[in-house]
C-alpha cells in the first residue's frame, strides 16, 4: 500500500475580494481558471465564502450539481423554487440536488458576517428530479472523531428524510467527514472500498483535505490550526485554508496529527 499527499496550498488558491463577498476558489470558479486545479473526481467546487451581513447571492440558477453548504460561523439564509425557506447555523449542513434545475438565493441573516464552505459535485446521472436535504452536527460530535455529513444515497446510515439524523444524502460517489481536532490530537482515516459505478471499480483511491482558514481571511497571517497528514510513504503538513490531494490504495491508513495551538476543523473527502 502507498499514498502520494500533493499540497494545495491556501494561497496559492484563487480568491477575490468583492467588499461582500470575500472568497477562496480550490477549483477553477467564476473568473479564476486555472487548468491544474479544475476538478477532482466527481468533486468540482470547494469554495470558502465569508458573505457581509445583509449581502449575498441573490436568485440565480443551478441545474445538474449537486450543492452543499457547510456553515462554519454566522447565519445563512436560503430560499429557493422548490419553496424553502431556512436559516442555517454553525453546524449546519444543507444540500440541494440541482437536478433539471432550480433558482435560489443565499444571503447573509442578522447582524453578522457569515462563513461557509460551498461545496459542489457531478451527478452519477443527469435529469435527476430537484431534491434539498438539511442536517445537523455539534461541536461536540466532532471533536476528535470523523462525523459523515454527507454521503452517496443508499450507503449505510443515509436517510431520505427531508431533515433527520445521520449525513445528507448525495447523488455522486462523495463521502464528506468532519472533526473538530484538538491540539497534540491525533486521528486515523482508512481510504475506503470504492464505490462501484455503472459497473466500473477499482483499489485505487482519491481523497481530498481541507483545513478550514478559521482565524481570518488572509492565508499569510492565518494562526494555530496545524496538521500533520501522514500515509505509507508520504508526509506533509498543513496550516489553515491549505489543502492536499490524496492518491493512494484501498486501506490505506491516513494519519492527522494537530500538531498546532488550537482546533483544527478539517473536511475529508473520499471522492471518485
Amino acid at each position: 500500500m502507498s499514498a502520494k499527499i500533493i499540497p494545495r496550498w491556501s494561497t496559492e488558491r484563487g480568491n477575490a475580494d468583492h467588499g461582500w463577498l470575500k472568497t477562496f476558489h480550490t477549483f477553477s470558479f467564476a473568473m479564476y481558471q486555472d487548468g491544474e486545479h479544475d476538478s477532482f473526481g466527481s468533486l468540482r467546487v470547494i469554495n470558502e465564502d465569508r458573505v457581509e451581513a445583509s449581502t449575498g447571492f441573490g436568485t440565480h440558477g443551478h441545474r445538474e450539481f449537486e450543492i452543499f453548504s457547510y456553515i462554519i460561523n454566522g447565519e445563512l439564509e436560503h430560499r429557493d423554487s422548490m419553496g424553502n425557506k431556512e436559516v442555517l447555523k454553525r453546524g449546519d449542513v444543507q444540500l440541494t440536488s440541482a437536478g433539471t434545475g432550480i433558482r435560489h438565493s443565499e444571503v447573509a441573516h442578522g447582524p453578522n458576517q457569515v462563513h461557509f464552505a460551498q461545496i459542489w459535485t457531478v451527478p452519477w446521472k443527469s435529469g435527476l428530479s430537484p431534491k434539498y436535504f438539511t442536517r445537523h452536527f455539534s461541536d461536540d460530535e466532532k471533536k476528535d472523531k470523523w462525523v459523515q455529513v454527507v454521503a452517496p444515497v443508499g450507503a449505510k446510515d443515509v436517510s431520505s428524510d427531508r431533515e433527520g439524523s445521520g449525513p445528507a444524502p448525495v447523488q455522486s460517489p462523495v463521502t464528506l467527514s468532519a472533526t473538530l481536532l484538538s491540539p497534540s490530537t491525533t486521528l486515523t482515516h482508512i481510504l475506503p472500498s470504492p464505490t462501484t459505478t455503472e459497473g466500473k471499480s477499482s483499489s485505487q483511491r482519491k481523497a481530498y483535505i481541507h483545513i478550514i482558514q478559521s482565524s481570518g481571511y488572509n492565508p499569510s497571517t492565518a494562526s494555530g490550526a496545524s496538521v500533520k497528514i501522514s500515509g505509507p510513504g508520504a508526509e506533509l503538513v498543513l496550516r489553515e485554508g491549505d489543502g492536499a490531494y490524496v492518491l493512494g490504495t484501498e486501506g490505506s491508513e491516513l494519519k492527522f496529527e494537530n500538531t498546532g495551538n488550537s482546533v483544527a476543523e478539517i473536511l475529508l473527502f473520499d471522492v471518485e
